[in-house]
């Protein structure tokens, strides 16, 4: 009588499929060769992680003890994260800093899989990009208050921008991900909103050519956090009946599934959302000063791009090659740093080291909570008087966030350095700051911490 434990004692892991080969092995009485020989055409084929981390590139230096640490763990994650099974190459870019657990990509990482869509390496911040308008030369303060008036930093949504195309539309709701009723609601309520964190709404002047320029920085908001969610229950389904032994956080989405085609669509859908979402803003700026535009590009810099079977995992990386964006305008990209260091326009092309990125920023040595702990002997006016003096700097809820300051991030000139070392894209202007808009501390004034104050009374 066949149980089981035979099974195990053979090297196979239990499974569903253990029921039905026990019922036929002892309905035929099979054993020794002819049970081996059965059960190597029913035992499902898994794909084990590779023995040894793929190689990956290291564009990035580390000249303090901080950026020591930090590059250490992020050297230390990608080791892990190299020996997903799909896995054929990776990059690191100068502003890396680790995010999550050991094995989860940091951000500054790129990592290439094959005929493989990673959801946790897109992270639920899908898309999150820049874009830049160019009102020509109007004065930089005209620009920050019209800016001000038709954004929205923060949680929530919105009703005046809730239009969305008919064919957009369409497209949703032929999508498995994306036709449910949160999706919906999230395209529409969110449009006109750039969340919080580090997202902004940046005005400076062209460094060549004096001109006033906008940029705003966000992703999809909780229309890609409810892909993203999908998209990671969809990839563990796989991953338990493929690769029992990968992490979790690096499962997959196979491309030539019904399902990886689907959810390669949905990805594009939210990417042209985010596109509209800076637009609508972009637009409805222009329209307050009533001003013409005279130039506008984007790019964004957490998404998945592909090429042929191969699938380009950036996670804070810009992309520079314009086989991964389809709307590119010259081949120029934005890569902001701090707001009181200029937007950097920037152009290049592929090569063995850099994949075909550049960095998205600056990047952090240390965690929010850190940081805010080394400057408690500082009172919050006085940090925010220091690292913002001669910028016009407002917080979209009225509370200075702190960890968005500039001594939050790495050393800017460290990252342009090691951009010029490494080859990461030629700088070609720089956006010189005037202002920006963030969300700055919301929850300072959440709803829930008025009962939490009124019941304490």
């Amino acid at each position: 009588m066949i149980t089981g434990k035979e099974l195990m004692d053979l090297g196979y892991k239990p499974g569903k499929w253990f029921k039905d080969a026990i019922d036929f092995a002892n309905r035929h009485q099979l054993s020794g060769e002819r049970l081996i020989a059965y059960l190597q055409t029913v035992a499902p084929k898994t794909i084990e992680p590779h023995s040894e981390p793929v190689p990956f590139y290291q564009n990035i230096k580390a000249d303090t003890a901080d950026e020591i640490s930090n590059v250490q763990s992020v050297l230390d994650t990608m080791q892990v994260l190299m020996k997903t099974p799909t896995v054929v190459g990776g990059a690191v870019m100068p502003d890396a800093c680790p995010t999550g657990e050991v094995g989860q990509i940091p951000v500054g990482g790129v990592v290439v899989a094959k005929n493989a869509i990673h959801p946790s390496m897109h992270s639920a911040d899908i898309c999150c990009s820049v874009m830049m308008t160019n009102f020509g030369h109007r004065s930089p303060k005209s620009v920050l208050d019209a800016a001000h008036s038709v954004t929205h930093f923060g949680p929530g949504g919105r009703e005046e921008f809730s239009e969305l195309p008919r064919d957009f539309i369409e497209q949703m709701t032929a999508n498995r991900y994306l036709k449910n009723e949160k999706s919906r609601t999230f395209a529409t309520h969110h449009l006109g909103t750039q969340g919080d964190g580090n997202h902004f709404l940046f005005v400076g002047q062209s460094k060549r050519t004096g001109e006033t320029m906008m940029v705003t920085h966000h992703g999809s908001r909780g229309f890609g956090a409810n892909l993203y969610t999908q998209g990671m229950r969809m990839a563990d389904f796989f991953r338990r009946e493929l690769s029992p032994d990968t992490l979790e956080r690096n499962a997959w989405i196979p491309y030539d599934t019904d399902e990886g085609k689907d959810y390669w669509e949905a990805l594009q859908l939210v990417r042209a959302w985010t596109k509209l979402n800076h637009t609508t803003i972009h637009e409805a700026t222009a329209q307050a000063l009533n001003a013409d535009v005279v130039d506008r590009f984007w790019n964004e810099h957490n998404f998945v791009f592909r090429d042929g079977d191969l699938f380009y995992h950036a996670k804070g990386a810009t992309p520079l090659d314009d086989k991964f964006v389809p709307d590119s305008k010259d081949g120029l990209r934005l890569v902001p740093l701090n707001m009181s260091q200029p937007v950097l326009i920037v152009k290049g092309s592929t090569t063995q080291n850099n994949l075909g990125f550049a960095p998205h920023g600056a990047g952090r040595n240390m965690s929010r909570g850190r940081h805010k702990k080394m400057n408690a002997h500082k009172t919050i006016d006085q940090i925010f008087a220091e690292e913002t003096r001669g910028l016009d700097v407002r917080f979209f809820s009225n509370h200075i966030d702190i960890s968005e300051l500039p001594s939050a991030y790495k050393n800017a000139e460290r990252v342009k350095q090691q951009m010029q070392e490494f080859g990461l894209g030629e700088v070609v202007d720089e956006i010189i700051p005037y202002g920006c808009i963030m969300a700055g501390d919301w929850e300072r004034a959440a709803p829930w911490r008025h009962k939490e104050k009124q019941q304490s009374i």
